[in-house]
């Protein structure tokens, strides 16, 4: 008589398609960090797929796996890198406690990196390569999206006053940071003085509130919080 079946399948098929999944994400994260590094340092034309490929201990045939083209890649990389520091931007103005506070921490944070200057190199890029602009595109709306999220959030939150739709001022933002980041690259302009310059045209954006209901927006916030309190002691 056989004994029990001597072997069952090595591994289970969902688990290794979710680790190959895993390593395809990882591979192309490795990929994006070495290609934003090595494009900003020496520019699209001068970084070869085989340069990246080395940087990120792979092979050129994986970017044209993942990404196909140089182009395409330079592109993700722009559009991800200008997404990562409008995130951390709005986490840095958050902390700050007026609205010209606000307004400055998120334009010396954006124009403090070098993030929006590449990620005006792709759009550019895509006036010739008209197969890449869906992803700029959606990396704009984004921008808009997020950031009209988180204005509008501040300015609950705070019992701010917003001169104008929080919309508008969303749009508004990334629309003059795309222009002064463009404008400043041509005439050579450092990031303080394109910081500056934001500054300026942005202007005011929000008003704090009176005392008294700031004193209200505090009270609501302490209510809410002991409600909440109460609702997970039963």
């Amino acid at each position: 008589m056989k004994g029990p079946s001597t072997k069952k399948h090595l591994s289970d098929p969902k688990h290794t398609v979710r680790a190959t999944r895993t390593a395809g994400r990882q591979m192309r994260s490795r990929l994006l960090d070495a290609a934003s590094r090595l494009f900003k340092q020496s520019g699209l034309a001068a970084v070869s797929i085989a340069d990246i490929a080395a940087a990120a201990d792979a092979f050129p045939s994986q970017i044209t796996y993942y990404f196909r083209t140089k182009e395409a890649l330079f592109v993700e990389a722009a559009c991800r890198d200008v997404l990562y520091v409008a995130r951390a931007a709005e986490q840095h103005a958050g902390k700050q406690l007026s609205p010209p506070d606000y307004t400055r921490a998120l334009v010396d944070s954006v124009m403090g990196t070098d993030a929006v200057g590449f990620f005006v190199e792709a759009m550019t890029l895509t006036r010739r390569r008209q197969d890449l602009a869906p992803l700029v595109e959606r990396t704009v709306e984004r921008l808009h999206a997020e950031g009209l999220r988180a204005y509008a959030a501040e300015m609950a939150a705070r019992g701010w006053h917003s001169r104008l739709d929080p919309e508008t001022s969303a749009r508004r933002f990334w629309t003059i940071a795309i222009g002064v980041t463009l404008e400043g690259q041509a005439m050579g302009r450092s990031p303080d003085e394109l910081a500056a310059e934001m500054l300026r045209l942005l202007g005011p954006q929000a008003d704090a509130a009176p005392a008294a209901a700031r004193l209200s927006v505090v009270r609501n916030s302490a209510r809410d919080s002991a409600s909440t309190s109460k609702e997970k002691q039963r």
